[in-house]
């Protein structure tokens, strides 16, 4: 099966333009068989985590609101793995979800959460999911530094572990983070024996922020062997062998 990650410029709010990129990468991925494709972290609506976008953004998967956007995903052949904020039963959560055919087949919420996501709730879950005979699973950003998130997703007999990320930052922290980022990832997938990969944001919100990603595939031993160029859009590929 073959895995495309996903770099993209940040939409902010704006779910018809989100949905517009998908649909975009869905083409270039059909003409490069692609069968999976992984986007950034929150990505339909936007990463900002103020209360006022969460409140007035997020989704219940479960409602009529969001099927008309699952109806615009439904002739996508790829299976979807995309980072969005979601609203349960009064909470909120840092959620990615799988989607296949225009159908939500699960999800995974972000278990780690920074002193600036207070918004959300945790979840304390660890699904893993099989396609084309490929078992993985998923962390979010933060998660990742954490061998205990990645463990649990090792656990479960995945192969691959897709990370959805959102590194867009102040410029002198997105410098120093940008090749600390691969360096973690490395650490992760030494310890479980997994493969990682990560899609991320490229590009400036504004004189004070930027986005450096980066959209990578890192293999069992730690070595990067796809990556997006720095501020550009792309896909990262690769190919998994079913067990």
């Amino acid at each position: 099966m073959r895995i495309g990650a996903c770099q993209t410029r940040e939409i902010l709010g704006d779910v018809e333009a989100a949905v517009t990129v998908i649909q975009g990468f869905a083409e270039r991925a059909d003409a490069a068989g692609v069968e999976l494709l992984l986007f950034p972290e929150c990505f339909l609506q936007g990463y900002l985590v103020t209360g006022q976008h969460v409140h007035r953004h997020a989704f219940d998967v479960r409602s009529t609101e969001f099927a008309a956007v699952l109806a615009r995903l439904a002739g996508i052949r790829q299976m979807l793995v995309l980072g969005l904020i979601e609203r349960w039963r009064r909470r909120y959560y840092n959620t990615a979800l799988v989607v296949t055919g225009g159908r939500v087949v699960g999800g995974y919420r972000k278990t780690f959460l920074t002193g600036g996501e207070s918004v959300f709730t945790a979840g304390d879950t660890y699904p893993v999911f099989t396609y084309e005979g490929v078992r993985f699973g998923i962390n979010i950003c933060y998660d990742t530094q954490f061998p205990q998130a990645a463990a649990a997703v090792a656990a479960g007999e995945a192969q691959v572990l897709l990370v959805p990320a959102q590194n867009m930052m102040r410029r002198e922290k997105a410098f120093w983070w940008q090749a600390r980022h691969n360096e973690i990832g490395a650490r992760r997938v030494q310890e479980t024996g997994m493969r990682l990969i990560s899609a991320d944001v490229t590009g400036e919100r504004d004189e004070s922020r930027i986005g450096l990603g980066p959209t990578c595939v890192i293999d069992p031993v730690g070595q990067v062997v796809a990556q997006v160029r720095t501020g550009t859009t792309g896909m990262a590929t690769i190919e998994i062998d079913p067990r």
